[in-house]
């Protein structure tokens, strides 16, 4: 649960997922939509994987990334839980 927090502790790296709910996209589609550098582009899209947020798929000579929306719901999930604890308590 620690390297997802980390992940989503970023604003850029919660724009991507943002970005990813709309459709599939390269790391180049993504960076262009940001004024960073794509070794910094890359770098967020590796935490967001080793947080198993995004996951991702060659196709051909591009990688594809797309949100993993289980693991997005299990967060939420989590977060409800602990919301509806504490307005019984």
């Amino acid at each position: 649960m620690n390297t997802l927090f980390k992940a989503l502790n970023d604003a850029t790296r919660r724009r991507i997922l943002q970005m990813l709910q709309d459709k599939d996209m390269t790391a180049g589609e993504i960076a262009d939509q940001f004024d960073i550098s794509k070794p910094s582009i890359s770098h967020h899209l590796d935490i967001l994987k080793q947080a198993k947020l995004i996951s991702s798929e060659r196709d051909g000579q591009f990688i594809r990334y797309a949100i993993n929306t289980t693991v997005v719901e299990e967060a939420a999930n989590w977060f409800l839980e602990i919301l509806n604890k504490s307005d019984s308590s």
